[in-house]
């Protein structure tokens, strides 16, 4: 009798068959060796110290969050170039670096986070580097780990259904963790990564289909954002699952102890704040 295939093609786009298979990826990770880990890292291209970041509008930065992007502004010490976007700059970076395609998907995002999610696809995969959202605050010097390997590097969460809310980093990697009424996805913040990564690839390539089609007014989550990432990623993962190669990324254990995001920032209770516009 034929083993029935978890994970057909077109599987990432159902949340349930997604989520169990991040779950998967993410405790199979804990069982990569270090000696495999050095084996990949030697042919792997460098992420360049490069730190990108948006606000769609310098004329109007608060000033909570400007003290969080000042937070990062140590980095220079340590050889960083810093890239800053709004929504005039990203479009004229896009159109730059792009094609008509992409610049007609850019015009189409209808949020700044959606702009933010679409412009931070577009440069990481063309110049490498890392994003990381406008209202993180650099911690320590936990980041020189993400740097230390070219492999692409993402934030594994877990939304719990019924406590409504997201669940502590720590408890993700609990192997014994129940799956039901969870979903396990990874996040767009932060993204470290060399240029050309195949999911940064993919995630762009799906983006810009979803916002070319006819829906005029795609949902966030799943068009620039986490979902449309998670689903690049899942995809990506499963062909290199089935062809026996080690993973050329890795989920990250402890961002937070790199950087925290601040929630209690003004802006958070306008229009600027996504989730105030789309019910979120």
């Amino acid at each position: 009798m034929t083993d029935i295939n978890p994970y057909p093609p077109g599987f990432e786009e159902r949340e349930d068959l997604r989520s169990a298979f991040i779950r998967e990826i993410t405790l199979q990770q804990l069982e990569v060796s270090t000696r495999a880990v050095e084996d990949l890292n030697v042919e792997s291209a460098s992420i360049p110290r490069r730190l990108v970041r948006y606000w769609h509008d310098p004329t109007n930065l608060p000033e909570d969050v400007r003290a969080c992007l000042e937070s990062w502004d140590r980095l220079a010490d340590d050889g960083f170039e810093f890239h800053m976007f709004d929504d005039a700059s990203a479009a004229a970076y896009i159109a730059d670096t792009y094609g008509k395609r992409e610049r007609e998907a850019f015009d189409r995002c209808s949020h700044p986070a959606m702009r933010c999610d679409y412009l931070r696809m577009c440069f990481v995969l063309a110049e490498g580097g890392l994003y990381v959202d406008a209202d993180d605050v650099l911690l320590g010097d936990g980041w020189k780990h993400i740097f230390r390997d070219g492999k692409l590097k993402l934030q594994p969460l877990c939304y719990d259904i019924t406590a409504s809310g997201m669940m502590p980093n720590a408890e993700i990697w609990r192997s014994d963790l129940p799956t039901d009424g969870r979903i396990f996805y990874v996040n767009n913040d932060p993204i470290a990564a060399p240029a050309d990564h195949p999911v940064l690839r993919r995630a762009l390539f799906r983006a810009t289909e979803k916002l070319l089609s006819e829906d005029r007014f795609p949902e966030i989550q799943s068009t620039t954002g986490p979902g449309n990432l998670t689903a690049a990623l899942a995809v990506h993962a499963r062909q290199l699952q089935l062809a026996d190669l080690p993973f050329d990324f890795e989920l990250l254990r402890d961002w937070e102890l790199v950087a925290e995001m601040r929630w209690d920032l003004s802006y958070r209770g306008d229009t600027r704040n996504w989730r105030n516009v789309y019910g979120c």
